[in-house]
């Protein structure tokens, strides 16, 4: 599947281009194709390198955290739950606690964490995968709930709109919220459709009920604070979380007698090595992703979008905004770059610009992540992961664009 889908964004480049210069008579479209390639090579390696020192970093402190013990408690807790939607993944197996870490940094808006904790629950999971080079279905539903994971504190986004002259920078925290919420409920209900797993479960009922009340709370106070607030609130809350675990993995470890440095460093080593491993990965999709934007195909499909809107006889509003949930699932960069390309346009606080930010923290870097985690263990057969991840990325689409229309239409 994934192979198809590499290979298809190649040929429609292709045809985009030959229609750009035989159409249109844009012969520079081929330079651009070649230069975003040798681009986009360059750009692999360097996030590659660039997440050495996070990975070394992270999996160093997850190393002291599982010596202190943390770890496997908390993977004891949540073992009813993940037993519940990954049957094949063990009661108190350590991928438990590593999927758990990673999404609570995905939650707080903590990218540089998430990654190297996700990465870490691929590994862990890959363990259990009988066919390493193929997905196993809990690597297929940690990898959807991780593509679309809640996000509470979406920090980097209000800061934009602040420094693009926002009026209320904080405006679109609640649309966000809901939006990326239907996003992850969507994503995990069709995955456990395609996987067979019963969610009327007293047990995951509860676990996800406890979740969202918490969220309605969360929700609740958030709309009592003012913009700077808000954003004051969810930078002191996300960074004293982090600063807090870090501290109780060494204080618990220590008055364990464990050598935390010995371990620290034992666990950071890993991060070398998985950094360098995903290089081939990452650059076969960016290369992809690159050349199929240079080929004019990405500004044909929102053509076609806008004509078929417009033929309906409905509002084309929301299609200049599309830009930004187009280029999320391939590329995070690239989303904030047509996100911030739409505010400055139309306006921040236009109904475009707040859209654009509205779906900018609704999805995932689906093609992205798919690549980077799957790459890490080195599975090359995807199964569905790629289609339910999509099927939760369409889903943040719609509630994104119905909520706008909700709140700022």
């Amino acid at each position: 599947m994934l192979h198809r889908i590499w290979l298809g964004f190649f040929l429609l480049a292709f045809l985009a281009a030959l229609a750009q210069w035989l159409v249109a008579g844009d012969a520079a479209v081929f330079q651009r194709m070649v230069s975003s390639l040798f681009d986009m090579a360059g750009l692999a390696v360097e996030l590659a390198i660039g997440l050495i020192g996070l990975m070394a970093f992270w999996l160093g402190v997850v190393a002291v955290g599982e010596a202190s013990g943390l770890v496997d408690r908390l993977a004891r807790l949540l073992s009813p739950l993940f037993t519940r939607l990954m049957p094949e993944v063990p009661r108190g197996h350590p991928a438990i606690s590593s999927m758990t870490l990673n999404l609570s940094a995905n939650i707080l808006g903590l990218d540089n964490a998430a990654t190297p904790l996700g990465i870490k629950a691929m590994k862990d999971l890959q363990t259990l995968n009988p066919q390493p080079d193929v997905a196993t279905n809990a690597q297929i539903l940690f990898l959807v709930l991780n593509t679309s994971s809640v996000t509470l504190f979406p920090v980097t986004i209000l800061l934009y709109r602040a420094q693009m002259g926002a009026a209320d920078p904080a405006a679109v925290f609640i649309p966000i919220l809901i939006a990326t919420s239907c996003s992850t409920l969507a994503g995990l209900l069709v995955t456990a459709w395609v996987q067979r797993i019963r969610l009327r479960d007293t047990v995951v009922l509860g676990f996800l009920g406890g979740a969202f009340a918490v969220l309605l709370a969360l929700v609740g106070w958030f709309s009592t604070l003012g913009a700077e607030e808000l954003q004051r609130q969810s930078s002191l809350i996300s960074n004293l979380l982090i600063v807090s675990l870090i501290m109780l993995f060494l204080v618990v470890a220590h008055r364990r007698a464990v050598n935390v440095y010995d371990t620290f460093i034992e666990g950071a080593k890993q991060g070398f090595e998985t950094a360098i491993g995903i290089i081939p990965y990452l650059l076969a999709m960016l290369v992809a992703i690159g050349v199929f934007r240079a080929s004019g195909a990405l500004d044909q499909v929102l053509m076609l979008l806008r004509s078929g809107v417009d033929a309906l006889g409905m509002d084309t509003l929301w299609v200049d905004a599309m830009p930004t949930a187009l280029m999320k699932p391939l590329s995070g960069s690239g989303a904030r770059a047509m996100m911030i390309d739409t505010m400055n346009t139309f306006g921040v606080d236009s109904f475009q610009g707040r859209l654009a930010a509205t779906l900018q923290g609704s999805t995932e870097t689906t093609f992205y992540t798919l690549a980077v985690y799957f790459g890490a263990v080195g599975i090359r057969r995807a199964r569905h992961a790629l289609g339910c991840g999509l099927a939760a990325d369409a889903a943040g689409i719609v509630a994104a664009i119905v909520v706008a229309y909700w709140f700022y239409a």
